[in-house]
């Protein structure tokens, strides 16, 4: 962690608030699919009966879910290394991660026709690409 007086500090500090408020979305995210994996499809089959991609509705949300918990755990070991040594790296994949997991979200709400549903997703997205940027700074 660079000191407070130092230039650096902001730049380090915008990459840790962005790891960590990843990986609390996506590890909370990607969990609860896990620990409520029946829930979940049954919710999504339902959310997915008119689409075209209501055939394979267990596997996007087999792929979602270790996508999630990809993005959540690369996150998490982001803020350790940015803590520990500084190392933006491990929290550049996660971000990144994290926006292609959303994008695929944002493709499943479109699919099923929940617009509202996809909008929501825009905020989150925007943080990860903000993460994305600040994680390549210096």
């Amino acid at each position: 962690m660079p000191a407070f007086e130092s230039t650096q500090f902001t730049a380090w500090l915008l990459q840790a608030l962005c790891s960590a408020f990843l990986a609390i979305l996506f590890l909370q995210s990607g969990l609860d699919k896990v620990i409520d994996w029946k829930g979940n499809l049954g919710w999504l089959t339902g959310h997915f009966a008119k689409s075209p991609l209501r055939s394979v509705v267990p596997l996007m949300l087999g792929v979602i879910t270790l996508m999630e918990l990809t993005a959540g755990a690369l996150s998490a070991a982001g803020l350790v290394a940015l803590i520990a040594t500084g190392s933006a790296t491990l929290a550049f994949w996660g971000a990144l991660v994290s926006a292609v997991s959303l994008v695929s979200l944002f493709f499943g709400q479109r699919m099923a026709k929940d617009y509202a549903g996809a909008g929501g997703l825009v905020p989150y997205f925007l943080l990860s690409l903000a993460a994305i940027y600040f994680t390549r700074l210096g």
